[in-house]
């Protein structure tokens, strides 16, 4: 499989996802190492395909179907991570991203996708097996997400219920 039909198969592929999609995975269907498609993934971003990385894999964003979103501050410790995350879930929320502030490198920001509860378990876990650092712990647990949901109204019951529970 040539370059360009490598990578029109990795647009389709993605577009027909709903749920991010690993390079290991994309690499195996299209017959390639991982390396090509990260360099694949470079090129096709490039010419501008919305496709952003996730923890989870690639996604392509669907700029069509734009949903309310909105930025939310919150701070709590490592150890409430999977309660905030599921509270933002249950209520409706899609956490697209965290966000902190550094005072030397301005903001930092990873996409995170997550839409579920077994996203939040996925991801809890993970920090866990890597014994990896959340973004928070380099701001004092004070941190941003962009949350989706599917009305302002939801969006609102979120941030309610955030406050409520010290967020």
């Amino acid at each position: 499989m040539k370059g360009q039909e490598r990578r029109a198969k990795i647009i389709q592929i993605l577009q027909n996802s709903k749920q991010p999609i690993s390079g290991a995975e994309l690499a195996k269907m299209s017959g390639v190492s991982r390396q090509v498609i990260v360099q694949d993934i470079a090129l096709l971003r490039s010419e501008k395909y919305m496709i952003i990385p996730t923890t989870l894999g690639y996604m392509m964003v669907d700029s069509t179907n734009q949903k309310p979103q909105r930025h939310i501050s919150v701070t709590h410790s490592k150890k409430e991570i999977e309660k905030e995350l599921n509270l933002i879930v249950d209520y409706g929320g899609k956490v697209l991203n965290v966000i902190v502030e550094h005072p030397i490198y301005g903001e930092i920001s990873a996409e995170l996708i997550i839409t579920s509860r077994k996203d939040v378990k996925d991801f809890v876990n993970k920090i866990k097996e890597q014994k990896g650092v959340p973004l928070l712990e380099i701001s004092n647990g004070v941190h941003k997400h962009i949350i989706e949901a599917n009305s302002e109204e939801e969006l609102d019951n979120i941030e309610a219920e955030l406050r409520k529970d010290g967020f």
